[in-house]
């Protein structure tokens, strides 16, 4: 059994912003580049990979815990564009027409609800694959949960455990959380350790294994690296809190609701 999760507004916001030297009008003067981009996404991964499960998981309106826990988290980004804003609902009855359920879970990411929904369906039996351009991601992936990483030019790369190690020079992929607290992560606002970029970062990781193992052996470190990690302490640790994706999120997957049904074409067309 094969699980498609799709990480929506990734793939709405990469589906915007590929046509926006050329974007799509329709005849009422609407922005519909959003829609468009992310109905061929799905009709492309939908006759490529032909999963027999499928979700999409999108972010609640509102605040989610990492908002309430850190006021920056993702600050620094720009307003939705108008253009997205109008093109959501356009699409969530898309996917509707398609018989595909919207996961969304109040107070909690995307990235948090497509996390629980891996594992659960793991233990199930399923192969996942999370549709996503996202690097954070890599923190969630196992035997049988993989990143379906959408690429420029139509191609897409799958990673697996051995994918992702290697992109990032690590050893498990539980060190991926490890990597994000210590460089930080600029998409997110997360701050990280000011002065350790990836390459510092991998090397502690290297040495150390954790931040836990690292921050506690703190003395072993010499000249600059030990000012910055030793007066940096709590902001790696809460760095690593931000980009931990949760796997505890309150919802249950049920996998009768995921099976992939024949889309309502009378539905879409009205659409």
């Amino acid at each position: 059994m094969k699980l498609f999760l799709i990480d929506a507004y990734a793939l709405i916001y990469r589906s915007f912003y590929a046509f926006i030297k050329n974007p799509r009008i329709n005849s009422k003067g609407m922005n519909t580049s959003a829609i468009f981009g992310f109905v061929n996404s799905l009709e492309d991964v939908l006759r490529r990979e032909n999963p027999t499960h499928i979700a999409v998981g999108f972010d609640p309106a509102g605040p989610t815990f990492r908002h309430e826990a850190f006021e920056q988290y993702k600050a620094q980004r720009e307003e939705t564009p108008e253009a997205i804003r109008q093109a959501v609902p356009y699409i969530k009855e898309i996917i509707k027409a398609y018989h595909t359920p919207i996961l969304e879970v109040p107070f909690y990411e995307a990235d948090d609800v497509i996390g629980t929904i891996s594992k659960q369906a793991e233990k199930e039996g399923y192969d996942v694959y999370m549709m996503t351009p996202d690097k954070d991601y890599g923190q969630l992936v196992s035997d049988h949960i993989f990143i379906y990483r959408p690429k420029f030019g139509g191609d897409y790369e799958v990673m697996g455990v051995k994918e992702v190690l290697t992109k990032f020079g690590l050893s498990s992929v539980e060190q991926v959380v490890d990597l994000l607290g210590l460089m930080g992560d600029a998409s997110d606002n997360i701050p990280g350790c000011p002065g350790v970029g990836e390459k510092t970062a991998v090397k502690l990781l290297t040495e150390f294994g954790s931040i836990e193992n690292l921050l506690e052996h703190a003395d072993q470190l010499k000249g600059a690296i030990q000012k910055k990690v030793t007066e940096n302490a709590e902001q790696i640790r809460f760095s690593k809190f931000l980009a931990t994706i949760k796997t505890d999120v309150p919802i249950t997957f049920d996998g009768s609701c995921c099976v992939r049904e024949k889309p309502d074409k009378e539905k879409l067309k009205e659409i």
